[in-house]
């Protein structure tokens, strides 16, 4: 397991992307990183996750490459950079959030379904998504979104 994960994390650190998403137990579970990419923009797009018919592209449109809206009319922004500014203090919440639990605040809030499993197939696929729309970004954890 230690070989596995230091090999992970190493080639992590090498593409830019977070070691989460190879210390995670279903992290290798989609197959190779872009068929997880691929299956995270399907989900992000049609996913409902059981709730009220609302995906994540209805209020983070464009794929999220765009400003967006929530369902109560006020502006967010893209999620450009949400990968590189995570973990964050949310103030509202008076905690430190990981970019897996505003996923998962995202699809129990608005959504209003039931958020995958932090080590499941689903929720490691949206994370390889949203982290491939950072690519190439600095990291600026608790920085302002795009």
């Amino acid at each position: 397991m230690f070989k596995k994960y230091v090999w992970g994390l190493s080639l992590g650190l090498l593409i830019g992307l977070p070691a989460v998403l190879f210390a995670l137990p279903g992290a290798g579970m989609a197959g190779s990183l872009d068929e997880s990419v691929q299956e995270g923009r399907a989900l992000f797009m049609t996913g409902t996750f059981g709730g009220n018919g609302r995906s994540c592209n209805s209020c983070h449109t464009g794929d999220g490459t765009t400003l967006g809206a929530l369902p109560n009319g006020k502006a967010i922004s893209s999620l450009n950079n949400a990968a590189a500014i995570f973990p964050r203090y949310n103030a509202r919440l008076g905690v430190v959030l990981s970019l897996q639990d505003q996923v998962h605040n995202c699809i129990a809030g608005a959504l209003e379904g039931t958020p995958p499993a932090s080590d499941s197939r689903e929720m490691v696929a949206l994370i390889s998504y949203l982290t491939s729309l950072a690519q190439g970004k600095a990291i600026d954890m608790g920085g302002k979104p795009e």
